[in-house]
Parts: structure tokens; sequence; C-alpha cells
């Protein structure tokens, strides 16, 4: 039996204290019921950022935009920024709340927060994001995301067995022009799509150098150990924090190929149907790179012979039409009845806002978002096979079904590399 006191006998007896009435009026702020503008707490997701350099602040930036978003704390091996960030988000809040972190471990065991922004350089992003699942937190992760096949597949799963939300930083999947591109190309509004083409910026693959030794900083000050990460270790020298460093050691670099070709391959790969990454790979020709999808559709990269609509271009091509678009927020159609009488938004300059909201109510409805794990992963082993027939100057094959190419040691060596400990996933 149940010794609680029932809830009306409770509430007459509080009331009422030596015959007389006693009123205790409880003061909820608007703030905590969602009033005036504010979001309840309940609906609040608490977020932290690692790696917050000049990509991540302005993604940092969207975030805060976002009534329902409270930014809890920064991760980063460089104390300046850290300090900057904190100063950023204390300012937003008018508080000094902003946690700081050297290690990204300490903010991913934190019970706090819900979500991370990773905007580390590319070294890190796979090997973080997967840390974070792990660590029961969604994540928006900047790209490239993999650096190579290997971690391409294991990123995947591991997104699938935990299911946590994921969102890759190809921000372009949720642009009304890029969107409507793709949609003609997969609903056959072109006819039988026949080829796809995407930007690379640049058809250079290397093996990642070697620089001059220089004196290691205080670690409090700049972290080279975490800094490098899973890389091959490198002597520290203060070029290798500047600018955008694909690999710090060891592995094969992707230049234009896997910078802007996430973004240009992941819109083809959405276009041709979000299906598995091309079986055949060619040595550029003619300043052309064809790759080629088992139902024969053909993915071309290029640098030159686009319309002039702004950077990170793509072209679709179908038996009765093609359309192409770029960053301008501008369509070129084959013709203006593929319109069928739509109005598409113009939206320039790529920005990432629409691409953050996405993922936030994502997180809230446990839903995919427009650049999940699988659609992104799938797109950067496209980038990577490129990458290796670039890098080899001849054809290659992939098979999709044993993830492997086909009687070619010298390209699967190149699927993987060495991971430095502990950091080996």
């Amino acid at each position: 039996m149940s010794n609680a006191l029932p809830r009306r006998q409770f509430l007459k007896s509080a009331l009422s204290i030596g015959g007389t009435a006693v009123l205790a009026p409880t003061i909820i702020p608007s703030s905590a019921l969602g009033l005036d503008g504010n979001v309840a707490p309940s609906e609040r997701i608490v977020v932290g950022g690692i790696g917050i350099g000049n990509r991540g602040t302005y993604d940092l930036g969207c975030f805060l935009e976002q009534n329902d978003v409270r930014f809890a704390a920064v991760c980063d091996v460089k104390e300046s920024r850290r300090v900057g960030v904190k100063k950023l988000a204390d300012g937003k809040y008018g508080n000094q709340a902003c946690e700081m972190h050297r290690d990204y471990r300490e903010l991913l065991d934190r019970s706090d927060l819900d979500a991370v922004l990773i905007a580390t350089g590319p070294n890190w992003h796979a090997t973080m994001a997967m840390n974070a699942a792990k660590a029961g937190k969604d994540m928006y992760c900047e790209k490239p995301c993999t650096k190579n096949i290997s971690q391409s597949l294991i990123l995947k799963e591991t997104m699938r067995r935990t299911g946590r939300v994921f969102q890759a930083g190809t921000q372009r999947r949720n642009l009304p022009h890029f969107a409507f591109a793709c949609e003609l190309a997969r609903t056959g509004k072109l006819g039988k799509l026949k080829k796809v083409y995407a930007h690379p910026a640049g058809m250079q693959a290397m093996m990642s150098g070697w620089l001059p030794a220089f004196p290691e900083p205080d670690k409090e000050v700049i972290d080279w150990d975490l800094y490098l990460g899973p890389a091959a270790w490198r002597p520290f020298n203060p070029k290798l924090l500047d600018g955008f460093n694909f690999e710090k050691g060891g592995g094969l670099v992707g230049g234009g190929v896997l910078e802007w070709g996430s973004h240009c391959v992941d819109l083809c790969q959405w276009a041709v149907g979000d299906c598995l990454p091309p079986v055949e790979y060619n040595a550029p020709k003619d300043g052309e790179l064809m790759a080629r999808y088992e139902n024969g559709v053909e993915l071309i990269f290029r640098e030159k012979g686009w319309i002039p609509l702004g950077s990170c271009p793509v072209r679709f091509e179908g038996e009765t039409g093609w359309v192409e678009a770029g960053d301008s927020g501008k369509l070129v159609l084959s013709s203006p009845e593929l319109l069928a009488g739509r109005t598409v938004a113009e939206v320039g300059g790529y920005p990432a806002t629409f691409h953050v909201r996405d993922f936030l109510d994502c997180v809230k409805s446990r839903s995919q978002p427009k650049g999940n794990a699988e659609a992104a992963c799938n797109a950067h082993i496209a980038c990577h096979g490129a990458n290796i027939a670039l890098f080899l100057g001849r054809t290659v094959k992939f098979d999709n079904k044993t993830n492997a190419f086909v009687d070619d040691a010298d390209a699967n060596r190149l699927r993987s590399e060495a991971i430095r400990e502990p950091w080996r996933l």
C-alpha cells in the first residue's frame, strides 16, 4: 500500500496553516516557458564546437542564429581560438558560461551536450565524428569528411549502427536551385540520364611532403600532437597551421578533387539517385576525368567549359534535356518548359543556414538530413576513386560488393593508410 498523500489533500493542508490561508506563488520566467519569442529548455539543442577556425566560425554563426540552439563549449588545440570563440558565444548570451577545452575527448564526455560542430582540418573529421557518435552525440561535420575509402566505409557503418544524426557540410543540398536541378535529373525530366559533370577546382594528386622543424610551442598554446592526431608524425612547422591542409603526413593528398569535388560530386550523386559510387575511373584525358556508374551514367570531372554561373558548377545531361547550376543561385536550362510553371528561388553565395536548420530539425525528429552519412560517404568514395586513378595515371575498376578495386594491388593499397596510435579506428 502507498503512504503517499493524495495531491488534493496535500494542497489543502499546504494552503491552510493554523486556519490561515497561505499563498506561495511560484514565479516562472517566460524563457522557461517558451514565451516572448524564447525557446523552452526542453526544446533547446545544446551544442559544442570542435576546431573552430575560419570555416568553423562561419558555421558557428549559422548555429548561433537559431533560437533553439545553446552553444555551451568550445574545443580547439589553439588557445587563441578557444578564447576567441568563448568571447563570441559569451557576447551572444550575455554571460560567461561557454567553457573551453583543449582535448576534444573532454568535450565529448560532457553529458549536457546534444550535438557537436566538427570543423577541424580534414585530417580529423572522420575519426572525431566516429568518436562523437560513440559518445552519443549528433554531429554537423565539415568536409572533406574522410581521408580515404576505408574511412568512408567505417564512418557510414558507424552512423548506421549508432543511429546518430550526421550532417556533412555539403550545404548545397539545401539550396533551392541545386535541389531543383537534381530533381530534374533524378525524376526523368531530362529524359534518360546520360552524363553528370562535376567541377574539381584542380586535378592534382600527390603525396604530402615534409617541412623543416621549428621549436614546438607550449601545449596549452598549440597542442601539436593533438593537431596531428591520426596522421603520421611531423615536426612542428608553423606553415602547417596555415591555410587548408589535407594531410599532415603519410597519405594521398586529395587536392581539388576531394575539396570542391566533395561538393560537386555530392550533387551529381544526388542527381543519379544517391546510388553507390562509380565502378570505373579513368585517367584524365583532354582535361577531363571520366568515371562510370554501374547503370552506364558517366560522371565527368572537368575544370573548363562551364557556363559562368559561379563556383561549384554542376551539369546534368539526359537524352532530351540538360540543366546547369552554380553558386550564383542561377539555373540555365535547355528549355524553359523544364520549369513547368515553377519559380525557383535564387539563393547565391552558398549559405549554410538552411543546411544547419535541416540538421537541427533532424536532431529533434531523429530523421535523416540531406547530407547524411551514407550519401556523403558514397560521394567521398567517388572522389577518392577518381583521385586514385589520377595518381596512378590509369584506369581503375571498383567493386561495390567487395569495396575493393578489381585485380589491382596498387589501387587497393591506396584505399587506406596507416593511422598513428592511439587514433586507429
